[in-house]
């Protein structure tokens, strides 16, 4: 693993567009039907870079489509768009009704909040609510709900569940580490392993068909607070198949010196694709070989 990452390859993944230039796409979700939701404009936080100071704005993605391209997605409602700085992303399907939510971190003022949609027509988000708590400080990504579930975890910068429902991922970022979580009744969470992958982790998405953990790291933070476009901050992509098992099998599967793609921040895979987007840079579509 660690001569792999020294030679930065980008082996696995073959880039096939290019999306949002200098605005970036901070995190990515997809549904199982290869609908792709996009947070954009993440800017002012945490005295990490931008090239922006407008508003965020939130794009669909369809990856059926032969040749897929972002739609920008009309928000509807009281939700204070001038202000809107989204982060961290996630979707929740009503299986009763198919009807889809979306909830994403909103960074109004360097506050932390989570907004609460639903997904209407083909572009079009209905703004419900807004979900403040003392609990929701400096929040990067979401799995919807606000109360302490685990404690004793460094820095969790990502988070998201296996497809069975069943385990709890979260990316410890200064601990260079997955953490995993069993979920049991009454919805409490219990540790049940840590999975070391050597760099610091971003967003955690999962395939749903095969349960693989995609991160995207950092490879030196450093490159992100003090930026310098001679010396971009890198990124890659990795891998972890069998994360539950005693087992795990991690491997980097792209990694940059920042030329190509500067400050990675996820990787969701669908069905031979994988979607890559950044704090600020673009966001990439691409091909898995």
């Amino acid at each position: 693993m660690a001569a792999l990452k020294k030679t930065l390859i980008a082996a696995a993944v073959a880039a096939v567009a290019a999306f949002f230039g200098h605005y970036g796409a901070e995190d990515i979700t997809i549904l199982k039907d290869g609908l792709a939701f996009l947070s954009t404009g993440l800017h002012d936080y945490l005295g990490l870079p931008s090239f922006s100071n407008e508003p965020g704005k939130m794009y669909v993605l369809d990856l059926l489509h032969p040749k897929p391209t972002p739609v920008e997605l009309q928000i509807k409602g009281e939700l204070d768009l001038s202000s809107f700085n989204p982060h961290g992303i996630s979707v929740y399907t009503n299986e009763a009704d198919d009807s889809i939510y979306l909830f994403v971190v909103n960074h109004p003022q360097q506050k932390s909040q989570v907004e609460i949609f639903r997904f209407v027509g083909e572009d079009t988000l209905v703004h419900l609510k807004t979900v403040a708590h003392p609990l929701l400080i400096s929040v990067n990504d979401i799995i919807a709900e606000v109360r302490e579930a685990a404690g004793g975890i460094q820095s969790g910068n990502g988070i998201n569940i296996s497809p069975d429902k069943r385990y709890i991922y979260v990316s410890d970022i200064l601990d260079h580490e997955v953490d995993v979580f069993e979920r049991l009744d009454g919805e409490q969470l219990v540790y049940i392993k840590s999975v070391p992958v050597g760099t610091l982790c971003d967003n955690i998405e999962v395939d749903h068909m095969t349960g693989d953990v995609w991160l995207c790291c950092h490879p030196d933070a450093t490159k992100l607070s003090s930026f310098d476009p001679k010396d971009p901050p890198g990124s890659e992509i990795i891998k972890i198949k069998n994360i539950v098992s005693d087992q795990p099998v991690v491997t980097l599967e792209y990694g940059d010196d920042g030329h190509e793609l500067m400050g990675s921040t996820v990787a969701a895979p669908y069905e031979g694709k994988l979607l890559i987007g950044t704090i600020f840079h673009k966001a990439l579509y691409c091909a898995l070989k």
